[in-house]
């Protein structure tokens, strides 16, 4: 599906959700959207790396990270991970590292910033829950829809 925010923001205005702009582009894929799954942690990506090692059929992992810029919960073994495993994107509410080599692979990453600092593992957090972050929240199931003009989220599939 070729897609752009801003058509289906206009096509669907009070049937969506729209981050505000705080994200940054770090993938290969600056447009991408599918069904979510969301993850809840915090400077642990224990749970991020489960999630990726399951098919992701085009779907698009929330990672509510709670908005921590002290390390990072994706870099680019994960973002390898997630293109071997059909996932879309990722939008991570805190930190990627590896962004060079994340801009290289085929994968929507949209992140706070970057650190190099990778995080701890000892597999706290919730998956399959709700999260609220940058004006969203968004529940798994959800579906998102993600360029360079921005972010949006609708409970249900749109077509521009």
């Amino acid at each position: 599906m070729t897609f752009n925010t801003a058509d289906l923001y206009d096509a669907h205005s009070g049937n969506v959700q729209v981050a505000e702009p705080i994200f940054r582009d770090y993938g290969g894929n600056p447009a991408f959207h599918g069904p979510v799954k969301t993850l809840k942690v915090f400077e642990d990506n224990s749970l991020v790396r489960q999630a990726l090692e399951q098919e992701g059929e085009g779907r698009v992992l929330v990672v509510d990270g709670g908005g921590s810029m002290r390390c990072a919960l994706l870099g680019d073994n994960l973002g390898a991970l997630a293109i071997e495993n059909g996932w879309a994107g990722l939008l991570v509410y805190g930190c990627v590292r590896d962004s060079s080599l994340l801009k290289t692979m085929g994968l929507g990453v949209k992140a706070l910033g970057t650190n190099p600092r990778r995080s701890v593992k000892k597999g706290a957090g919730d998956e399959e829950v709700l999260v609220t972050f940058a004006g969203l929240t968004i529940h798994s199931g959800d579906h998102l829809y993600a360029d360079e003009d921005g972010i949006i989220v609708s409970t249900s599939p749109l077509h521009s």
